[in-house]
């Protein structure tokens, strides 16, 4: 089983220890999941479980360990009535993550941008393209492609087998039509997607 200090950059241990043992918290690590990276839950017990995604990215799972986290000690400083993604959670992702914007744990492009993201960060650090963007570049590398790349007209496969053809763009997502339904979805321009050759 993988270890948290495994799993995050190693200049990044030590803070990160000193948060685990002050906030005594359930963390599981996870099989990757598609729809996100990490989530924070009180079970019906009353206790407190964070799950983080298996990522080889050990920048994607430091940024969503502190973001779970962050939600974690948000409601035990305010109580459950506040947003989870409201002002409190924001400023205390803020304060967590401040002493961590460091040339040693991250690259300089990346740190970059992820200290432009926590001036206002989002529930997701997906909805930040660059950021998605550079993170990615840390991920083990596969065939698939973004749909932002793809030209109008392209067929693609998701992993589930499903067929859809790139169709044309709307404001910030694009527009795919399903081959087999003849549905049309919409896809976050950071999808990624095997090209169907023909």
């Amino acid at each position: 089983m993988i270890l948290i200090k495994e799993a995050i950059p190693i200049s990044s241990v030590e803070i990160v220890n000193s948060y685990l043992l002050k906030w005594n918290v359930n963390i599981k690590i996870v099989k990757k999941r598609k729809s996100k990276h990490g989530d924070f839950k009180i079970k019906k017990d009353g206790s407190h479980e964070i799950t983080i995604n298996n990522s080889q990215n050990k920048y994607r799972f430091l940024i969503t360990l502190i973001h779970e986290l962050s939600h974690y000690i948000a409601f035990n400083d305010y109580g459950y009535k506040i947003k989870p993604h409201g002002i409190e959670w924001k400023r205390t992702y803020k304060k967590n993550m401040l002493p961590l914007l460091n040339p040693l744990i991250f690259p300089d492009k990346l740190l970059s941008l992820l200290a432009n993201h926590m001036k206002n960060p989002k529930a997701s650090s997906d909805s930040d393209f660059n950021l998605t963007l550079e993170l990615k570049k840390y991920d083990i590398k596969s065939d698939k492609v973004f749909i932002f790349e793809l030209i109008n007209g392209t067929i693609f496969i998701l992993d589930n087998g499903r067929k859809f053809k790139k169709i044309k763009k709307r404001q910030k997502r694009y527009e795919c039509l399903e081959l087999k339904s003849g549905k049309i979805f919409l896809f976050s321009p950071h999808a990624e997607v095997l090209v169907l050759k023909e």
